[in-house]
């Protein structure tokens, strides 16, 4: 039963496994952020999850590992070009530099990620912020400060993200088309042209989304591994002596010897585990099986094979060094291999621009950014999502930078910080994890934060000297993003906590909609509200203005729960309100964060359920209250910050579009809020 008597059911559904579409609201709506699933509510299975059968390893190949398959490019020719040349191509520095990029891929990677990050899958989901949400759900009751700290970690390792989403695509194809300089040196003067207009098209057809294209990605990745590791096995098999520097010994003995040197070249070193955090983010997509078999039978053979094919290329010949990528291969398959670099960094770079669509659409759901337009680009895969906003924001500013940097060696510089910066993040959150939710000892928690924090940490700390030689620029951006994101979710507390001032009980405008005799005129009147304590203004202002109620009320809330995915039927929750025959109810609808939300689509849902007989489908009108702030001295928030909210807001998709309401059948009505 409900607060004030009435019914309170919670529904059945004959059609769970249909998707809704997504939703979205504006900054005043304040829908429920991060409340825990309903009682009852289980899970829904992650999206994607398909048999580990070859056809899905080679999607694994095209979709997750694009970013790292492509690093061999330009990580070993950036290490030699540190300081303008700091390490040198010696039998010892080589060796010690391989040992380190084959280390740093084999403990960060194949350990951390592959072994155990995985495991840490929220109900199916990866990345940073999903991990944040989980490591959030560990917490034991009563220390919402820190809750709140651990989802603004996760936020500003998003932040960190579009950072690397900058870079990615810029530095991938930069290097890509950078061979040409190698095949003809008459070339070197279309290589930013060229580069620039592969990008325009690459973002250009986001729009029609990866699902056309996307079963060509696997295969493509798979040749290209095969062709990175037989050029690597074929030095490797000339110079066999290379495969000692798989001994760790020689990556010590390098930071021994050259303490100095090796910490600089570790902010280059880096450059070869780029990518990493798209094992963990693409989990839901392929689960955690396929992701580990295609790395270790396929991606890191094929890795080690090409860096040590370097390393003894280096060795000797030393000029190599300055790309020694598509100087291993002999003439006659340089060029072919440029147009397959090409295709490969294409290939990295849609996975990073579909990560951060992904990533804004997580980063909305949990209230660090206003509501975007987002456009379903397949009916089938709930992952392939657009966001112009977002591929818009994110071509000018790779168009920028690679103008800016011209040069894949430049833009390492700035590469480095995001990477790390992300590492860190992840490491922490997932200890908080391990500790709290999984009841690690005490020394298996010491344990992992000694062997990956302090090698993590070493990385970040290397990168941070690259910060004048372009790593501000993505500590820029994330500073930028994350600010902006914190001032989002402050503005939302507070505009929702002077909204609620302005609306009043909804029990008490009932009671007093029931006293005063209202004449009623037949439909159903829906109004999308946070909750059912205050009065929604959209209903306030129609009874004012226009003297009269529908014959049926709606008012339908939707939360968001800190799980990826709840099926339908633990979705919806009726209540009568005290009066099971006012035509006055509450509609509560749950949604995990991945989830989309669809409010046509939650009222046909609960049409006909008990609470809910005799809804007229096709005599709903839809009622939404817009909010327009209005910038105050209150407290609360600097004027700036106030300035940026309000701008934020500007920019936010519409409520009506978001919400998937039918134009012809929604009536938005205004109110001022103060801000």
């Amino acid at each position: 039963m409900s607060e004030g008597g009435g019914d309170r059911r919670r529904l059945p559904d004959g059609d769970a496994g249909r998707d809704a579409r997504d939703l979205g609201e504006e900054p005043q709506d304040g829908v429920g952020l991060n409340e825990e699933p309903p009682a009852g509510a289980r899970p829904a299975p992650a999206r994607g999850r398909a048999p580990a059968g070859r056809a899905v390893l080679v999607g694994a190949l095209g979709v997750v590992y694009g970013d790292i398959g492509t690093s061999p490019l330009y990580a070993m020719r950036t290490v030699f070009s540190i300081d303008g040349g700091a390490v040198h191509p010696t039998t010892a520095d080589v060796f010690g530099v391989v040992s380190l990029v084959f280390w740093s891929i084999t403990l960060i990677v194949s350990i951390k990620y592959v072994t155990f990050v995985l495991r840490a899958d929220n109900d199916g989901e990866g990345g940073v912020m999903a991990l944040a949400a989980l490591a959030r759900q560990a917490l034991h009751a009563g220390r919402a400060g820190r809750a709140a700290a651990l989802l603004a970690l996760g936020a500003l390792g998003a932040a960190l993200f579009y950072g690397d989403s900058v870079i990615t695509p810029a530095i991938s194809v930069l290097s890509a088309v950078e061979g040409l300089e190698v095949t003809s040196p008459a070339l070197a003067e279309f290589v930013l042209l060229i580069a620039a207009t592969i990008l325009a098209l690459l973002f250009a057809g986001q729009r029609w989304g990866t699902g056309r294209v996307g079963t060509v990605f696997g295969p493509v990745m798979l040749v290209w591994f095969g062709c990175i590791g037989l050029a690597g096995a074929a030095e490797v098999i000339r110079h066999p002596g290379i495969l000692a520097g798989l001994s760790p010994t020689y990556a010590a003995r390098f930071v021994v010897d050259h303490p100095l040197i090796a910490f600089l070249a570790t902010s280059a070193v880096v450059l070869a585990v780029t990518g990493a955090e798209a094992l963990y983010a693409d989990v839901g997509h392929f689960g955690r099986g396929p992701i580990r078999r295609s790395w270790f039978a396929i991606v890191f053979p094929a890795l080690t094979l090409n860096y040590l094919g370097q390393a003894a290329l280096i060795i000797g010949a030393p000029d190599s060094r300055v790309n020694p990528f598509f100087l291993l291969l002999p003439g006659w398959a340089r060029l072919p291999m440029v147009v397959l670099a090409t295709v490969a960094t294409v290939i990295a770079s849609q996975a990073v621009i579909a990560g951060a669509f992904s990533m804004s659409r997580q980063a909305m759901r949990l209230g660090f950014l206003p509501y975007l337009r987002v456009r379903q680009t397949s009916r089938q895969e709930y992952g392939q999502i657009y966001l112009p906003g977002v591929n818009w924001c994110l071509f000018a500013a790779v168009l920028v930078v690679v103008l800016a940097f011209q040069s894949s060696i430049r833009l390492a510089a700035a590469y480095g910080v995001a990477v790390t910066g992300t590492f860190l993040i992840t490491t922490a959150l997932f200890l908080i994890l391990a500790r709290d939710l999984w009841r690690w000892d005490g020394w298996r928690v010491a344990l992992f934060a000694v062997v990956f924090g302090s090698l993590e940490a070493t990385f970040f700390a290397a990168s941070l000297t690259k910060v004048t030689h372009g790593g501000w620029l993505t500590l820029l951006i994330a500073a930028a993003l994350f600010i902006a994101m914190l001032t989002w979710r402050r503005g939302r507390e507070l505009v929702t906590a002077r909204r609620v001032e302005k609306e009043g009980p909804l029990r008490d405008f009932i009671d007093g909609l029931r006293a005063a005799d209202i004449p009623q005129v037949p439909g159903v009147a829906v109004f999308p509200h946070p909750n059912k304590e205050t009065t929604p203004l959209a209903l306030r202002a129609n009874v004012a203005h226009n003297q009269v109620r529908h014959r049926r009320i709606v008012i339908i809330s939707g939360r968001t729960a800190n799980v990826p995915h709840i099926p339908w039927e633990s979705r919806l929750t009726i209540d009568g309100l005290g009066d099971p025959h006012d035509g006055i109810i509450h509609i509560t609808a749950v949604f995990g964060f991945q989830d989309a939300t669809d409010f046509p689509e939650a009222l046909r849902r609960a049409a006909g359920h008990p609470g809910a007989e005799g809804l007229e489908l096709d005599r709903v009108s839809y009622f939404v209250s817009r909010i327009s702030l209005r910038r105050t001295r209150d407290p609360g928030l600097a004027a700036w910050r106030k300035r940026l909210f309000i701008a934020l807001a500007h920019g936010a998709a519409s409520q009506v579009e978001f919400l998937q309401l039918p134009d012809e059948r929604t009536i938005v009505l205004s109110a001022e809020v103060p801000v």
